[in-house]
């Protein structure tokens, strides 16, 4: 049994997991606090990884990351390669996560009371200070839902991955497109028992997670 799968996944998943708080967190704060001109515009793009089939998405970022797209050239010109890398497996992960995470984490923030931000800043805080103090910490759990939701999702990714990354064993076959390929050989029993094991991680990990967010809160 190649366990390589397995730990692709978890190493696709951490990475795209914090790629997906860093950039999602501030996203969801601005959407759930702010009116601007496109707002719209802007929710309607974070969802729309939700509602959109997995092989669309997957087709125009291979558009953009291949060495003839916009992005592509670019990191050509560097000398990186993003394609069809254990990075552009990270890249299909991060995209297909981040709207469970911002949506999740948006509303969090939302149901903040803001009374008690008025009354950090009149006792002299910061807005900084308001956030991490007092903002983060009442929306925590909602922050926490949307990292397990979006680690579970970036673990599981298949349609994203398999257009960008591709499929090649040993360097960017994931646990999803490794099991895939067994049924499709009729190796069953290598299908089952990785698909055991996925499950049993991913179980262990969510019970973690959620004794740590009960001993937290």
């Amino acid at each position: 049994m190649d366990f390589f799968p397995l730990w692709l996944s978890l190493k696709v998943s951490v990475t795209a997991t914090i790629l997906t708080v860093a950039t999602g967190l501030p996203l969801a704060w601005v959407l759930a606090l702010k009116r601007f001109p496109g707002r719209d515009l802007a929710e309607a793009l974070v969802v729309l990884p939700l509602v959109l089939p997995p092989t669309v998405l997957g087709y125009y970022l291979l558009v953009l990351i291949s060495r003839q797209g916009a992005i592509g050239r670019v990191l050509d010109a560097a000398g990186i390669e993003l394609a069809f890398t254990w990075r552009a497996a990270v890249l299909a992960a991060w995209v297909g996560s981040s709207a469970l995470f911002i949506k999740a984490a948006q509303a969090g923030f939302e149901s903040v009371d803001r009374r008690l931000e008025q009354a950090a800043l009149t006792l002299g805080r910061s807005p900084w200070s308001v956030f991490w103090s007092v903002t983060l910490p009442l929306a925590s759990r909602a922050v926490m839902a949307g990292t397990v939701l979006a680690f579970c999702r970036a673990l599981g990714d298949f349609g994203i991955t398999l257009m960008v990354a591709g499929s090649i064993p040993g360097l960017t076959q994931t646990t999803p497109l490794a099991i895939y390929d067994l049924v499709q050989s009729n190796r069953m029993a290598e299908a089952n028992t990785l698909s055991l094991i996925a499950v049993a991680t991913v179980a262990l990990l969510l019970m973690g997670i959620g004794r740590l967010a009960r001993l937290r809160f």
